[in-house]
C-alpha cells in the first residue's frame, strides 16, 4: 500500500502522519507513506486545502484532519480494492 500525506511540512501534516502511523501499526499492515511537499505535484490531486491524505493514488480526505477510526476505515476500504 502506499500513502501520500499532501501538504507543506506544517503542524497538520505532520499531525495526520502520527495517526496514520499509528493505524498502521494497530491494522498490522504494510505500507508506505510519502510526503509530498512540492505544490505542483500537490495540485496534481482534487485538493482544495491541505492537508491530503492519498492511498494507492485516491485522495480519501483533504482540508482537515481525519480521526484515527476514519483513517482506519480509508485503510480497510484501500485493502479491499486489492
Amino acid at each position: 500500500m502506499k500513502i501520500k500525506i499532501l501538504g507543506t511540512n506544517g503542524d497538520k501534516s505532520k499531525q495526520l502522519e502520527k495517526i496514520i502511523r499509528a493505524s498502521i501499526i494497530e491494522i498490522g499492515i504494510d505500507a508506505e507513506i510519502k510526503e509530498v511537499r512540492d505544490i505542483d505535484s500537490i495540485m496534481e490531486y482534487p485538493i482544495l486545502a491541505p492537508p491530503g491524505l492519498v492511498i494507492d493514488e485516491v485522495l480519501v480526505c483533504s482540508g482537515r484532519i481525519p480521526s484515527k477510526i476514519e483513517v482506519h476505515g480509508f485503510l480497510l476500504t484501500a485493502l479491499d480494492r486489492e
